[in-house]
C-alpha cells in the first residue's frame, strides 16, 4: 500500500493521467510449466472412470497460477519495454525518448500512469490485444479505496469499506462518538471468558487493519469519509518524523516505536509497532525508533528512483529527543533535526 500512495503521490505532483484496467480470467492465461493432472468434472465421467485431464493452462485454484499468471504478464511487459523495478516487483517503468510510463500491478488489476495520454491509450491496446482486458478508464477505486481527483490532488478513502465494517457488527445505526476509547488507556491481559466462536472477532481485526490504509489513526478517527490528500503543490522532499513511548507495554516493558513519512506535505508511509527488545532508555527507545525509520527511508528513496525521481538532497528525521539526536550525529552521513 506504500506504493500505490507513493505511485499516486508522484502522479500528482507530476500532473500525470492515471488510469486502470482489469484482466478478465487472469489466471487462466498462465501457462503451465510442471505436469499437472486433474480428474475428469462432474458429467463426463462415470464412477469406474479411470482417464484423467492433462492441464495446459492454469486453473483458479491451483497453487502454480498466479506465479504462471505473472509470468505470463511480465513478459509481455518486457517486450513492450517495461523494466521490474527491484524496489517492488509489481513495478514496471517505461521510459524512452522522453515518454514515461508505470504500471503498478495487483493480481490482474492495473494502474497506469504516463505523462502523454496517447502513449497510455497506445499501450492499452496493445495490452487488449495480449489479453481479454477490461479498460475502466480514470482511476476511481482500487483494492478497496475511493480515489477522487481535483487540481489539489488524490484524496483516498475507504468509505464504502468502512461503511460494511460497521453494518457488519451491527453498528450502523448509532451515533458517532469523538473518542470510542479511553484516551491513554493501557492495555493488558484480558480476564474475560474466551469467545466461543472467534472467526468473527478474528474478522474483524483484520478488516480493520486493511482500514489504515488510508487512515493514521483507528482510535481516534472520524467519519466514516476519513481519509488522507496527495498533494499536488507541495514539494518533493521526504520528511520521516518518529517517536516511541519508552516501556509503554505494561506486561513486558518493551517501548513502542512510531513513525510516519511525508512526501512533501502528502502521508505516505506510516506503522506502530512494539520493539522487538526492552530498552534500557528513553534514549536507547527513541534511537530504535529513528532506525527503524531510516530503513523505511532508504527503501522509499530507491523506490522514487525507479519511478523516475532521484532524490539527492538528504532526507529529514524529525525526533524529538536530544540524546537519540546526539547519538545519530555522530555519523555525519545522517541529517537529522
Amino acid at each position: 500500500m506504500t506504493t500505490v500512495r507513493l505511485f499516486l503521490d508522484f502522479a500528482a505532483k507530476k500532473n500525470h493521467e492515471v488510469h486502470q484496467m482489469d484482466v478478465h480470467n487472469a489466471f487462466l492465461h498462465g501457462d503451465l510449466e510442471e505436469e499437472v493432472y486433474m480428474k475428469l468434472p462432474q458429467g463426463f465421467s462415470s464412477p469406474t472412470e479411470t482417464r484423467v485431464c492433462r492441464l495446459c493452462k492454469s486453473l483458479y485454484g491451483l497453487k502454480q497460477a498466479p506465479r504462471c499468471w505473472f509470468a505470463k504478464l511480465t513478459a509481455a511487459l518486457l517486450k513492450y519495454g517495461f523494466s521490474q523495478k527491484k524496489s517492488d516487483y509489481s513495478l514496471f517503468v517505461y521510459s524512452k525518448n522522453g515518454v514515461s510510463l508505470r504500471i503498478l500491478v495487483y493480481v490482474d488489476d492495473l494502474i497506469i500512469s504516463g505523462n502523454y495520454a496517447e502513449e497510455i491509450k497506445k499501450f492499452k491496446e496493445y495490452l487488449s490485444m495480449c489479453f481479454h482486458m477490461k479498460d475502466l478508464g480514470f482511476l476511481k477505486y482500487f483494492l478497496g479505496i475511493e480515489v477522487a481527483r481535483s487540481p489539489t490532488g488524490f484524496y483516498l478513502c475507504q468509505r464504502k469499506y468502512a461503511t460494511e465494517i460497521v453494518n457488519e457488527v451491527g453498528f450502523l445505526d448509532c451515533k458517532p462518538f469523538g473518542f470510542p476509547i479511553d484516551q491513554n488507556h493501557k492495555l493488558s491481559l484480558a480476564n474475560g471468558r474466551v469467545l466461543a466462536d472467534p472467526e468473527s472477532y478474528r474478522r474483524l481485526v483484520g478488516r480493520l487493519v486493511y482500514l489504515l490504509a488510508t487512515r493514521l489513526d483507528l482510535a481516534y478517527a472520524g467519519t466514516l469519509g476519513q481519509g488522507i490528500l496527495l498533494r499536488a503543490d507541495s514539494p518533493l522532499h521526504i520528511t520521516g518524523w518518529c517517536d516511541s513511548d519508552h516501556s509503554g507495554c505494561p506486561l513486558t516493558r518493551r517501548s513502542l516505536t512510531g513513525w510516519i513519512v511525508q512526501f512533501g506535505s502528502s502521508p505516505i508511509s506510516w506503522k506502530t509497532k512494539k520493539q522487538d527488545v526492552v530498552s534500557m532508555s528513553s534514549a536507547e527507545a527513541e534511537y530504535r525508533a529513528m532506525n527503524a525509520l531510516t530503513k523505511e527511508l532508504k527503501w522509499l528513496k530507491s523506490l522514487l528512483f525507479d519511478l523516475g525521481f532521484d532524490h539527492v538532497k538528504p532526507i529529514t528525521i524529525r525526533c524529538d529527543n536530544q540524546a537519540a539526536i546526539h547519538i545519530s550525529r555522530a555519523d555525519p552521513r545522517r541529517c537529522v533535526h
